[in-house]
């Protein structure tokens, strides 16, 4: 996002961060592999063969934990919080640095209008049989496509998507999502992309993002 952007005019859930850079540095260097063990836990709680006692002892430790974590929570959702140089969206679905069901995704941009990220998704990312559920992989494309569309730093929400499914996306192998704008009129982006696998493309998408109201100049 613009820093220079007039922090006093963002909607609700954008909010002014005063933590350093130092301190956002040492809050990730916890809650990253915090989180990251969340996504293994998921992962076991699909995949796992434990007996059921054992799973009742770990039930028993996670209800423990949910009580110490719960002990202070903040209203709400995560948001967006803007600090000295860059903003936390660590709540996000998608790249949420604490949200354990976001793959996460390291998305790179260009810096003017493309976007790009090599990833894998496993079983909790299932909807047919070995296979990425459909909404999982619009979930994604949404999110590169807004990645490019807003690769200026200046945000832009989806207005539309349109997918068309070629064939299923795998799970478990190397997965590139790419987006690029292909032309702009007025606040519209127009953004095509592509999802693809080890075997080539399964997704292919377009989609209109749109610079919201209170982004724009005055």
């Amino acid at each position: 996002m613009d820093r220079r952007m007039d922090t006093e005019s963002l909607p609700d859930g954008w909010v002014q961060d005063h933590a350093t850079d130092e301190e956002i540095a040492r809050d990730r260097s916890v809650w990253e592999p915090f989180t990251q063990s969340l996504r293994e836990l998921v992962d076991l709680t699909i995949r796992s063969e434990a007996d059921l006692e054992t799973v009742r002892a770990a039930h028993a430790q996670l209800l423990a934990i949910n009580e110490r974590l719960g002990a202070r929570v903040i209203p709400g959702t995560y948001g967006v919080r803007l600090g000295e140089s860059s903003g936390r969206n660590w709540g996000n679905a998608i790249m949420g640095v604490r949200n354990a069901i976001a793959p996460p995704l390291d998305i790179a941009t260009d810096g003017v209008g493309r976007a790009w990220v090599d990833f894998t998704l496993g079983a909790a990312y299932e909807g047919p049989p070995s296979l990425v559920h459909g909404g999982v992989t619009a979930l994604v494309l949404d999110h590169v496509f807004g990645a490019a569309a807003g690769a200026d730093r200046k945000p832009r929400l989806t207005g539309t998507l349109t997918m068309r499914y070629l064939r299923g996306t795998k799970l478990g192998v190397p997965l590139r999502a790419e987006a690029h704008v292909d032309r702009v009129e007025g606040w519209k982006s127009f953004v095509v992309g592509h999802l693809a696998d080890d075997e080539g493309t399964t997704v292919e998408a377009d989609g209109v993002f749109i610079l919201p109201r209170w982004a724009r100049p005055a």
